[in-house]
């Protein structure tokens, strides 16, 4: 009765060989946008520009860039990211954990294949956001061209 029941269910709505396509189209467009620190503090001062955090919501209370609107990467949905960016052609700077170096508590470094940037550029680009720039240094905690928010920064 039980093997007759799963017959009956629709597949899922996963599709990993559409992932690995649309991640190989964006491969040459990746390598394009990134960018060093000095390009991305100068693209933060500009109005029409959104620094995107999309790490967890208590790894972003604690502490994220300055500025930062936090949208965690479990909760992107078109939906979700049309309310906190409306518009596709926004300028969004994105950056995670394995771009800070020297605080492993707030910053705490994943797999370099496994970045946190990696699927949120993917995921932008796949839901129509194409103006997405990612953080290309790895930059000292002490660097002071960083200003940091949140509770472990108080």
């Amino acid at each position: 009765m039980q093997a007759q029941q799963q017959n009956k269910l629709s597949k899922s709505n996963v599709d990993y060989d559409s992932f690995l396509e649309i991640s190989e189209e964006i491969l040459a467009y990746r390598k394009e946008r990134l960018i060093p620190l000095e390009t991305f503090l100068q693209y933060m001062t500009d109005e029409n520009t959104i620094l995107l955090d999309t790490r967890s919501e208590s790894a972003y209370k604690q502490k994220h860039l300055k500025g930062a609107t936090h949208i965690n990467f479990s909760d992107f949905t078109a939906g979700k990211l049309a309310k906190k960016i409306p518009s596709k052609k926004t300028r969004i700077l994105i950056y995670c954990n394995n771009n800070i170096n020297g605080d492993s508590i707030n910053f705490a470094s994943k797999k370099a294949p496994l970045a946190l940037n990696i699927p949120t550029f993917i995921n932008l680009y796949g839901y129509g956001y194409k103006n997405v720039y990612e953080l290309s240094s790895l930059v000292p905690i002490k660097d002071q061209r960083l200003q940091f928010d949140g509770t472990f920064t108080k």
